[in-house]
């Protein structure tokens, strides 16, 4: 009796350890493969605890990106698998030569069968590799649109806007033209189109939906936003709005945004976004006048009820307005206004905050749209004005590079209109029939002319090469060694 348990593991031995074929001049047991299954399934564990010990602490402490995180222990994990794999068949007794024979049998029936799984294979690795994709990335693959989560040696995890994830296989990304808008940052360009009535005036317009950009937090002041007059629609004057956004992959919602914000301005200045209309012609039709009263029963019913028209709403101060002013912009076209207009931008400035102090560089114009400033001499502490709403100040240092000659600070929570040496210079090589129309401007009033002229002589600030006895000629140098025309 103490004989029988031997006896059957005994025979459970011989069954496991006896060859069921050879492989080569290896011989495969039921053992044998119970092993090798083991120890593969060890490698796949150890590999993914190499891969998440590597993606989420070791290289987290390196302070490297979650894109290049994914791509190096994706990288270093599989070759560690790969190389597990190799040891593992070693010591597991198969011998590596043998087994290239029965690899090389079936090579054809491998090649058509596991055709897809190789090509998104060595699709992944050139992925990996290349770099071009990463994860965190925001990618856009033709409707389909989303971070990239996670790239595997198969396939890549796509997370949409609204929380899906999408699974692609990678030799569609290897393949396909894919738009990858975070590859250099989130910060991109989107485009808002508006179309408004006929009778709308185009500058009013531009000014609007700048002014409409800087009023929403997304959009970047630099590029600054620009308005595109797009043409003549069916139905209305078509425009659009280019602004650049810090995160494009929150397009949906800042174009909203901007949409409410352009909607209410508009109204604001009384201009109507038109419905698609079409006119219909009658050939010989019959003409008659409608009866302003319809009689029904014997009661006099009026067809047509005059209805009484809202108020008219008080229109916010027009920079374009503004602007004509300015004695040296008073001439402008609107064409012209429209170009100054597209090239300033809005600040704020928050009530006891400094503009500018006396000294510092004279390197913008301002308008004020909102809110009033003091100036005020800071040596002294003597106040000078004050200036509000559609005052303006600062032209002639923008022009002619005068620093400051008494410091600006807001007594309220002001908005100002401001165009800065930057914009100003741009504006001039982009339209250099301008500068000669401000000279011209500017040659009305020699005697100030003549007065920042010598200022500046006596702080040293006028070159000797610009220098001139005839204040026209003056500025006209001044102007080009200023702007670089």
């Amino acid at each position: 009796m103490n004989n029988i348990p031997q006896e059957i593991f005994t025979r459970i031995y011989h069954i496991v350890a006896s060859p069921l074929f050879k492989l080569g001049d290896t011989p495969v047991s039921i053992g044998s493969i119970f092993q090798l299954i083991l120890s593969l399934l060890f490698v796949f564990f150890i590999t993914r605890a190499c891969k998440n010990f590597l993606k989420h602490r070791l290289l987290i402490r390196l302070n490297i990106d979650e894109g290049n995180r994914e791509a190096i222990a994706t990288i270093i994990s599989y070759s560690f698998g790969t190389l597990g794999l190799i040891v593992v068949l070693q010591t597991t007794g198969f011998n590596l030569a043998s087994l290239a024979v029965l690899v090389g049998g079936l090579g054809v029936g491998i090649g058509l069968g596991l055709q897809d799984a190789t090509k998104n294979f060595v699709s992944g690795l050139t992925l990996l590799l290349e770099r071009k994709l990463k994860v965190g990335d925001f990618v856009e693959l033709n409707s389909l649109s989303g971070f990239i989560r996670e790239i595997s040696i198969r396939s890549t995890l796509i997370r949409t806007r609204d929380g899906a994830y999408v699974v692609v296989p990678n030799s569609k990304l290897a393949e396909d033209r894919i738009v990858n808008w975070s590859y250099d940052g989130f910060k991109s360009r989107i485009k808002v189109p508006v179309g408004v009535s006929y009778n709308s005036d185009p500058v009013v317009v531009t000014e609007i939906l700048l002014k409409s950009a800087y009023m929403e937090k997304a959009v970047f002041h630099e590029p600054t936003p620009e308005v595109i007059f797009k043409g003549f629609m069916d139905s209305c004057l078509g425009f659009e709005l280019w602004v650049w956004v810090n995160r494009i992959d929150r397009e949906p919602q800042i174009k909203s945004s901007l949409n409410f914000i352009i909607e209410y301005n508009l109204r604001q200045q009384g201009i109507t976004i038109p419905f698609p209309q079409m006119d219909l012609w009658f050939r010989n039709a019959e003409v008659f006048s409608p009866s302003p009263i319809s009689r029904s029963n014997g009661h006099d019913t009026p067809q047509m009820v005059q209805q009484e028209l809202p108020k008219q709403l008080s229109k916010p101060l027009a920079i374009r307005d503004l602007l004509r002013q300015v004695t040296y912009f008073h001439n402008f076209t609107d064409l012209e206004l429209r170009q100054l207009i597209e090239i300033g931008y809005r600040k704020r400035l928050g009530e006891s905050r400094i503009l500018f102090r006396e000294g510092d560089p004279g390197d913008a114009f301002y308008i004020i749209l909102s809110g009033s400033i003091e100036v005020f001499v800071e040596k002294l502490d003597k106040r000078l004005t004050t200036l509000e709403t559609g005052n303006f100040f600062g032209e002639l240092s923008l022009m002619l590079g005068i620093p400051r000659t008494a410091s600006v600070r807001a007594l309220e929570d002001t908005i100002l209109f401001v165009i800065n040496n930057k914009g100003f210079e741009k504006l001039l090589h982009e339209q250099p029939e301008l500068a000669e129309i401000i000279i011209e401007e500017l040659g009305k009033h020699q005697e100030e002319l003549a007065e920042r002229q010598q200022q500046l002589r006596a702080m040293g600030l006028v070159d000797a090469a610009e220098d001139d006895k005839n204040p026209v000629a003056w500025v006209r140098k001044r102007l080009n060694n200023l702007f670089s025309l």
